[in-house]
């Protein structure tokens, strides 16, 4: 293959000789330090180089960067596009496709980049020891009494806080306390501030309020010192730190976060126009539900006195108390034919009695023949002549002197006869 330097119009390079020349002359370069800004970032599935274009800061020229996914993986706080970096890469040309690139080998965070990093590392840490967990926020009251505001003197954010809450809710009280809010005495002189709040009884709720502003003039809200100072207040505290897109670590350890200073005078205190047009609906609702419950129960008593029982209540006490006569009758009719039989059963037990006395044996004529003694004789032997003896009739006693006895022939299988006979 002839040299590049040997080229002409009848004996032309080859373009692959022109690319590998290029190639070969970018290799010889090593690897650079390249200052740029991440412009793009591209993570294709299933491959393990990240794709990104560093822009130049200062002109319109951007090349592409690559590095291994472990390597971009591993950046804390993760790499991310508008990122300034300091790149140590190696520059190589890829002759099938005519593209120059770099071999990204480390990249570094300057700038504001590493102060993004820090502030991102800090997160983390605090973060893990469980400062921005979800459980310890508090609820912030429905009406204060007293609302502790922490902001810079003569600011605007005193003012949107201040105006918009006495004008949502006229009554209401602030303790204000000044404080640098931004500057290297800031955090310090925030702390002061919510350590004197914290110790007023009278202070429900605690707003610390700034204006927007760069990464930098918010950095004090990230002070790790005023973050800790916060977490440990009784008092609930609203962050109302710049504008929606910045979220400095105080905003993370508040119990509320206030997307604007005036967003914060709108949770700390309820609009009394709302509240009243709200108290009005409820009564009114109040009233009606009041209104148609008592339609309903006079629809209800229309319905029950209009039913017989209760349109006549002579009816229901007529049928019960025939009824009741119904059953005083058979109760009666019960009685008596039980009393019958009773008085039948008595009459039958009386005439048994009777007939099995020894009285009705005497009515029947027989007698009783006794000795002087009183001993029943049943036989002529007991007896003698010239003895006094008594017969027991049936009305009476008769004394009498025995003249005579006689015996009578009589075997045994006659006495166990009827005696009657």
């Amino acid at each position: 293959m002839p040299s590049l330097r040997d080229a002409t119009v009848d004996s032309p390079a080859p373009v692959r000789a022109v690319a590998n020349a290029v190639t070969q002359w970018i290799d010889k370069l090593g690897s650079v330090w390249v200052e740029g800004q991440i412009a793009q970032v591209n993570r294709r599935p299933g491959v393990n180089t990240v794709f990104m274009t560093l822009r130049d800061t200062v002109a319109d020229i951007s090349v592409t960067l690559t590095c291994a996914r472990s390597l971009f993986d591993s950046m804390n706080p993760p790499l991310v596009e508008g990122a300034s970096v300091v790149v140590h890469a190696r520059p190589s040309f890829y002759a099938n496709r005519g593209s120059f690139s770099l071999a990204a080998r480390e990249i570094r965070m300057v700038g504001l980049g590493e102060l993004l990093a820090r502030l991102e590392r800090r997160r983390q840490l605090l973060a893990a020891e469980g400062l921005f967990a979800p459980e310890l926020k508090r609820d912030l009251p429905f009406l204060p009494g007293r609302v502790g505001l922490v902001t810079a003197p003569n600011s605007a954010a005193e003012r949107d806080v201040l105006e918009n809450s006495r004008r949502r809710w006229p009554a209401v009280e602030f303790e204000v306390v000044y404080a640098a809010m931004q500057g290297p005495r800031s955090a310090a002189e925030v702390i002061e501030a919510l350590d004197r709040l914290e110790r007023n009884a009278d202070v429900d709720v605690v707003v610390v309020a700034r204006g927007g502003g760069s990464i930098e003039d918010l950095l004090p809200f990230s002070d790790e010192a005023l973050v800790r100072a916060v977490h440990g207040m009784r008092t609930p505290v609203v962050s109302a730190i710049g504008h929606e897109p910045d979220q400095p670590l105080l905003d993370l350890v508040a119990d509320v976060r206030a997307s604007t200073p005036t967003d914060a005078a709108k949770l700390v205190v309820p609009d009394m126009a709302e509240e009243a047009n709200g108290v009005a609906w409820a009564r009114d609702r109040l009233r009606q539900v009041v209104v148609q419950r008592i339609a309903r129960e006079q629809e209800w008593l229309a319905q029950v006195r209009s039913r017989p029982a209760m349109a006549d209540p002579r009816n229901l006490l007529a049928a019960r108390s025939d009824e009741l006569d119904e059953l005083l009758a058979r109760a009666r009719r019960t009685l008596s034919h039980r009393l019958d039989r009773a008085a039948d059963d008595i009459g039958h037990q009386r005439a048994r009695a009777q007939a099995l006395s020894p009285l009705a044996t005497l009515r029947r004529g027989y007698a009783v023949l006794q000795d002087a003694d009183g001993h029943v004789v049943t036989s002529v032997g007991q007896a003698h002549v010239g003895a006094a003896v008594s017969v027991r009739v049936a009305d009476g006693r008769v004394h009498a002197t025995t003249d005579r006895i006689d015996a009578d022939q009589i075997d045994a299988a006659t006495l166990m006869e009827d005696p009657d006979e």
